[in-house]
C-alpha cells in the first residue's frame, strides 16, 4: 500500500471513522498485522464551521488548496477530503497537486450504479443537499437525486453541527433521521445516501429498507482501492 493523505478535522468524528476504515482493509486485505500508511493534515473544525457560516469559500479553497500540496509533498499519492461538504474545495486542491484527489460523490455514484439503481434519497449538511457540487455528479452518472424538505434539512443539518461532529448519538434524533427517510422512499427514493461522514455514526443499514449508501466507507475503500493497486502499477513497471 502507498501513502495516502487525508484532509481531516472536518470534523475529527470523521477523520477517526476514516482512519480505522482504512487501517482495518489493509489488515482484511493484506494480513492482520498490516496497517493503514497515511499521513494526516488536520484543521480545526471550528474555524472551518466559522468560515462556512460566513460564505467565505474562497478562503475554503485557499486552505485545502495549501493542503493538498503539503500532503503531496508529504509523499502522499493520492488525497481524500475526509468530509461531503469540503468537496465544495475539490477542484482548488486538484488544481494546487499533480496527484489523484479522489471525489466522495464520484465513489458514491458508481456504487450506486452497480446496485442498478436510478433513484436516490440525499441526507447531508444544508451545503451538500443544496448546493451542486454532489447533485450534479449523481447527474453526470443519471441519478437522481431526491431531497428532503426545508424544514428536514434544517434539522439534519442541526444534529450534524450539533450532536455528531461532537460524537454525541441521540435516539430522538436517530428517529427524526428515520422518519425523513420513509419520507423520501415514498417520493421514489430506492436508495439513501449518507452524503455527510458523520451520519454513519447515526444510521446503519439495518435501521432502512433500501439500500444505504455510507459515503464514509465507499470514499475511504476507493483510496485504499487505488494505493494498492499504484503498489502494484509502480512493481510492474521496475
Amino acid at each position: 500500500m502507498k501513502k495516502i493523505g487525508l484532509i481531516g478535522g472536518i470534523t475529527p468524528e470523521s477523520t477517526v471513522l476514516y482512519y480505522r476504515i482504512l487501517n482495518r482493509l489493509n489488515a482484511d486485505n493484506l494480513g492482520k498485522t498490516h496497517s493503514a500508511e497515511v499521513v494526516i493534515n488536520s484543521f480545526d473544525f471550528g474555524k472551518i464551521s466559522q468560515l462556512q457560516k460566513e460564505n467565505r469559500w474562497d478562503l475554503l479553497d485557499e486552505l485545502m488548496a495549501k493542503t493538498g500540496k503539503n500532503l503531496q509533498d508529504a509523499g502522499a499519492t493520492c488525497i481524500i477530503i475526509c468530509a461531503n461538504t469540503i468537496h465544495l474545495c475539490i477542484d482548488a486542491v486538484r488544481k494546487a497537486v499533480k496527484i489523484p484527489v479522489i471525489h466522495i460523490a464520484e465513489a458514491t455514484s458508481k456504487k450506486i450504479i452497480e446496485r442498478k439503481l436510478s433513484k436516490v434519497a440525499l441526507l447531508g449538511t444544508k451545503y451538500t443537499m443544496e448546493k451542486d457540487f454532489f447533485i450534479d455528479v449523481l447527474k453526470s452518472f443519471n441519478i437522481e437525486a431526491v431531497i428532503p424538505e426545508e424544514e428536514d434539512r434544517e434539522l439534519i443539518h442541526n444534529v450534524i453541527y450539533n450532536e455528531l461532529a461532537s460524537g454525541v448519538i441521540n435516539e430522538i434524533s436517530k428517529e427524526k433521521y428515520l422518519t425523513i427517510i420513509e419520507k423520501l422512499i415514498k417520493k421514489g427514493a430506492e436508495g439513501v445516501i449518507l452524503g455527510c461522514t458523520e451520519i454513519p455514526l447515526l444510521i446503519k443499514q439495518k435501521d432502512v429498507s433500501i439500500p444505504v449508501f455510507d459515503t464514509t466507507k465507499i470514499h475511504a475503500t476507493a483510496a485504499f482501492e487505488f494505493s494498492t493497486n499504484y503498489q502494484q502499477q509502480q512493481q510492474q513497471q521496475q
